[in-house]
C-alpha cells in the first residue's frame, strides 16, 4: 500500500492550521513547524493574574448558521458548544463635547439615528443607509469557495449571476473609504465621526457596509472565550484529524533542490521532509529569508517595496477592579487637542470593553484594551534599552489620565497593565513590522483581495503561500479559506477530488 503523501506547514496561525486540517481530511500526512508554543498565531489572547485580554477579533463572519463562511467554520469544528455575542451597535464615536454617532447595525436604526444628528444631511444618510440594505444578502464568501486558478467557465458563470446583483453596489461604494465618504457630509461632527464608524479610516466604505450588514443578520458575532480559544479549537480538530504541531520550532531555511522544494531546516539544524511544503508564515520572511529570495519577480518584490499599506500597532490592556458592563463595547473618542503617544500624534482612542464575555474577567471586575496604530521604527530604535520599558509605562500612563476623565476613579482600580509594541507582535508571530494583518485592507488593496493572489512562487514546483500575506485583510474567516485552497491546488495537482467534512458530519466532495 503506497503510505500518504506529506505536507509540512510552517506556521500554526488560523491559515496552518486550517491548511492541516483540509490536508488530514484528503488523506495526507502533514505536520505544523511553529515558532511560538501557542496555536493561532495573530489569533490569540493573553492572561495576566486572571484578565484575559484579547488581541484579535472584534467580530467573526461566519457566525450565523447557513450564512456566509459559516460553513468553514462547521468544517474547522469552532462551532460546537461555542456561543457567539452579537451586538446592537459595532461603536460609538464620541467627541469632546459627549456627544455620539451609534454604528447601529439595523439600517433603518442608524437612518433614524444619524438623520436626528443632522437633517441637513438627510439624503446622505439614508443613501448610505440603503448601502447597508443592499449588502444583506451579500455572500463574500463566494468570492472565496476556489482559488482563481481552478474555476472552471461554469464556476465563472454561477459566480457571475451571484454577484449580479452588487455590481452596482459594489461599483458606488468600492472607490471611497470611509474617510474620503465623511468628507461629504456637512455636519462639522459627522465629517469628524463618520469616518471611525467601522473602525479605521481607511476601510472600504463597501467593507464597512457589508459589516453592519452581517452584523445585523447576527453573522458577525464574537466568539465566547476570545482569539484563543478560538484558535485551539482548530487546534484540536487538527489534531483529532491525526495531524502534528511542533512548537517553538522556528524554521529557517525551505529545503529547495532541483527547483522543488523538499523539507525545512529549523535553527537548531533538524532538518524534516515532505513531498510539499506550505508557508503560512510572514510572508516577507518566508520570500526573501527562508527561500533567499531566489523565486521571485517583479510583482512580488513592488508588493514588498513598502508601497502596501501594514498596520502596526500598540495595545495597552488593564485589568480593572471595576464592572463596566453599563459601558459601550466599544468606544472611540475624538480628542480636541492631539496627544503624544510613543512618539506619534494620535487624534482618536479607541476603547473595548469586554464585560459582555465574562469569562475574561473575574467577577465584577474588566478587560479593557485600548488600540492604536504606531511607528514600528519608534519602537526598534529604543528596543534592547531601559527607555523601551519606560516608554512603555509612560504610555500606558497616559491612556490611563485619559480613562479618567470618562470613567472618574478608574486609575485606582487598575490592577494589571500590560503593553504590547510592533516589536511584541513582530518577536511572537514573526510579522514583518509587527504587522497585525498582513496587508491593511483599504483602497489601494481591495483589488488584490478580489481578484485573488498567486499563492504559488515562480520557477518553486511542490511550494504554496497561504495566509495573511496572500489575503489582503487578514481577516480570520478569509486566511481559513486561504489553507483550505492550498489543499484543493495540492489536491488538483495530485488529480484526486478535494474533500471537506464537517465537524461529525458527512464527507462532502468539493472538487
Amino acid at each position: 500500500m503506497t503510505p500518504p503523501k506529506k505536507i509540512i506547514i510552517i506556521g500554526a496561525g488560523v491559515a496552518g492550521l486550517s491548511a492541516g486540517c483540509f490536508a488530514q481530511m484528503n488523506g495526507y500526512d502533514s505536520e505544523i513547524f511553529e515558532l511560538h508554543d501557542l496555536p493561532g498565531g495573530l489569533c490569540t489572547a493573553w492572561e495576566r493574574k486572571g484578565y484575559t485580554f484579547d488581541g484579535c477579533i472584534h467580530y467573526l463572519f461566519g457566525s450565523g448558521e447557513d450564512q456566509p463562511f459559516n460553513q468553514v467554520w462547521q468544517e474547522l469544528g469552532v462551532l460546537e458548544n461555542r456561543p457567539f455575542f452579537n451586538h446592537e451597535e459595532l461603536l460609538r464615536v464620541t467627541d469632546h463635547h459627549g456627544k455620539s454617532l451609534i454604528s447601529f447595525a439595523d439600517p433603518d436604526r442608524l437612518q433614524d439615528h444619524m438623520i436626528d444628528l443632522s437633517p441637513a444631511d438627510g439624503e446622505l444618510i439614508k443613501e448610505l443607509c440603503e448601502g447597508v440594505r443592499r449588502f444583506l444578502d451579500f455572500d463574500l464568501s463566494a468570492l472565496q469557495q476556489k482559488p482563481k486558478s481552478l474555476m472552471t467557465i461554469w464556476d465563472w458563470q454561477a459566480l457571475g449571476q451571484k454577484m449580479t446583483p452588487f455590481v452596482w453596489p459594489l461599483a458606488k461604494w468600492g472607490p471611497y473609504s470611509a474617510a474620503e465618504f465623511g468628507e461629504k457630509f456637512n455636519d462639522p461632527f459627522l465629517r469628524q465621526a463618520v469616518p471611525y464608524m467601522f473602525g479605521w479610516t481607511d476601510i472600504p466604505m463597501m467593507a464597512g457596509l457589508s459589516l453592519l450588514a452581517y452584523m445585523h443578520t447576527e453573522n458577525a458575532g464574537f466568539p465566547a472565550g476570545g482569539s484563543l480559544a478560538f484558535a485551539q479549537a482548530i487546534e484540536q480538530r487538527y489534531l483529532a484529524l491525526g495531524g502534528k504541531i511542533h512548537y517553538n520550532a522556528q524554521v529557517e531555511k525551505i529545503l529547495v533542490q532541483d527547483n522543488r522544494a523538499l523539507g525545512v531546516r529549523l535553527y537548531d539544524d533538524r532538518e524534516f521532509f515532505a513531498d510539499e511544503v506550505i508557508s503560512c508564515a510572514d510572508g516577507r520572511s518566508t520570500i526573501f529569508e527562508m527561500l533567499d529570495g531566489a523565486y521571485t519577480d517583479r510583482q512580488i518584490k513592488r508588493r514588498y517595496d513598502g508601497h502596501l499599506p501594514i498596520l502596526s500597532q500598540l495595545q495597552v490592556s488593564l485589568g480593572v477592579d471595576r464592572a463596566l458592563s453599563d459601558e459601550p463595547h466599544w468606544e472611540i473618542h475624538l480628542l480636541d487637542k492631539p496627544l503624544l503617544i510613543g512618539g506619534q500624534s494620535v487624534d482618536a482612542i479607541g476603547i473595548k470593553n469586554y464585560c459582555f464575555d465574562r469569562s475574561l474577567a473575574p467577577a465584577g471586575k474588566s478587560s479593557v484594551v485600548i488600540m492604536l496604530p504606531t511607528d514600528y521604527h519608534y519602537w526598534k530604535r529604543i528596543y534592547g534599552r531601559r527607555l523601551y520599558d519606560t516608554e512603555q509605562l509612560q504610555v500606558a500612563d497616559i491612556l490611563i489620565d485619559f480613562l479618567e476623565t470618562k470613567y472618574p476613579g478608574i486609575s485606582d482600580q487598575i490592577e494589571v497593565k500590560d503593553v504590547a509594541t510592533p516589536l511584541s507582535y513582530e518577536r511572537y508571530t514573526g510579522n514583518y513590522l509587527g504587522s497585525t494583518c498582513g496587508w491593511l485592507l483599504t483602497d489601494k488593496t481591495m483589488s488584490l483581495l478580489i481578484q485573488g493572489m498567486d499563492k504559488t512562487l515562480p520557477g518553486l514546483d511542490h511550494f504554496y503561500l497561504a495566509g495573511q500575506w496572500v489575503e489582503p485583510g487578514g481577516s480570520v474567516p478569509i486566511v481559513a479559506m486561504s489553507g483550505r485552497h492550498v489543499i484543493q491546488l495540492v489536491c488538483a495537482a495530485d488529480k484526486r477530488p478535494f474533500v471537506a467534512q464537517k465537524f461529525k458530519g458527512e464527507p462532502e466532495v468539493i472538487y
